[in-house]
């Protein structure tokens, strides 16, 4: 995500530099292993993020059972960090390693242009995915009516809208260094109100409304978790009676926590006439209590999981583009500040890294997208 590195050029005084010029102390041969060896790493980061990505949109497509809009938004997800690997990794790797722009003006925009929009875009569906999930756990019932693919489909435009304005302005003040010769390919832009604009909208504004987002889930969620049967109101305290006779009658069956036994209620249309009489418990299968009691700790189990996943979500996403997005700001309001180059490159990769993250954790922490996983890779093995 290079749309800042005009700032950061001037800020860092050697940004410009060769790797040589960076490095001077090495040798040549010392300095050529070295380009080899970060192309290596690089390129192998690319290749797992194509793959694992990739991976996660054919398992979407092909499980049924994965058809849902949630699922949806995690699709679009994979297919916009998809396109950063595609489209944005790759050069990044050639121009972090050479440090030297050799692929013309118009590859440049178009370079530049992919970079910001893929790169928000990744961000901005982290948002609508932990707005999806909110909206589910806090409204559920007048959300599950709204929740559509339709929806979903008008959250995605929106986070696309709100990516390529962040990233169209920088083109139209670019043409005017078109003339000269490209040796680098960065905004050309000293505008601080553009900083401010491109970071606040990519990364401070969404990572606020993320922290804000995960709270309340997690609020609710441990609220829904920890939540008994009796906070409801009446306990529940009837089970269903299921005869072995063919074409069995079901009868209510109000239990205490003092009774030994449970008492057929007059009226309730009998078992063979002897409406009134003792049934005892080897007689019966007292199943509704149990099965909602189960119900009640498989979602349980399903909110932790879910909780937990959105959480190490928002966490790597931090980590990733928090570095990256400091520097900036900072280096584009702060003219005399300094820093190395090369420290500069992590920071972006370590952002381009998040794009790796985000399907290697659906794929660990969603059990639904591992066991569908697994059933892609048999399928696989069988042909």
């Amino acid at each position: 995500m290079d749309w800042e590195n005009q700032s950061t050029e001037q800020s860092f005084g050697n940004a410009s530099q060769s790797p040589g010029d960076v490095l001077a102390p090495w040798d040549e041969t010392t300095l050529l292993g070295l380009q080899i060896s970060v192309s290596a790493i690089l390129a192998m980061v690319t290749l797992a993020t194509v793959l694992s990505n990739a991976f996660v949109i054919t398992t979407i497509l092909l499980t049924r059972k994965l058809h849902t809009p949630a699922n949806f938004l995690i699709g679009s997800l994979a297919a916009t960090d998809l396109l950063v690997s595609i489209l944005v990794m790759p050069i990044s790797i050639v121009y972090t390693v050479s440090k030297t722009w050799s692929f013309g003006q118009i590859m440049c925009d178009i370079w530049l242009s992919s970079d910001i929009t893929f790169c928000t875009a990744s961000i901005l569906h982290l948002c609508v995915i932990a707005l999806d999930r909110y909206w589910a756990i806090t409204d559920a019932l007048e959300y599950s009516k709204r929740r559509t693919a339709r929806h979903a489909g008008a959250m995605i435009a929106v986070v696309w809208v709100i990516s390529i304005s962040i990233s169209m302005p920088p083109l139209f003040w670019r043409q005017a260094k078109a003339h000269e010769e490209l040796k680098e390919c960065v905004v050309n832009t000293d505008q601080i109100s553009y900083t401010l604009y491109s970071t606040f909208g990519a990364f401070y504004v969404p990572t606020v409304l993320l922290i804000i987002l995960y709270g309340r889930i997690y609020v609710a969620a441990r609220s829904r978790i920890f939540k008994t049967p009796a906070s409801h109101g009446k306990r529940f305290t009837t089970a269903q009676l299921v005869q072995n006779s063919a074409g069995s009658s079901l009868s209510s069956i109000n239990s205490t926590s003092n009774q030994e036994g449970a008492h057929l209620q007059p009226g309730s249309g009998g078992c063979g006439g002897s409406g009134g009489s003792p049934i005892f418990a080897n007689n019966v299968k007292v199943k509704l209590a149990d099965s909602v009691l189960e119900r009640k700790r498989i979602c349980a189990a399903r909110e932790r999981k879910a909780t937990k996943t959105l959480g190490i979500i928002l966490g790597a996403f931090i980590v990733c583009w928090l570095p990256f997005f400091v520097v900036t700001l900072i280096m584009g309001i702060c003219q005399a500040c300094k820093l190395n180059p090369v420290v500069f490159d992590v920071f972006t990769w370590l952002g381009y890294l998040n794009s790796l993250i985000n399907p290697v954790i659906y794929t660990v922490f969603n059990d639904e997208f591992k066991q569908a996983f697994q059933k892609l890779i048999k399928f696989k093995r069988c042909y």
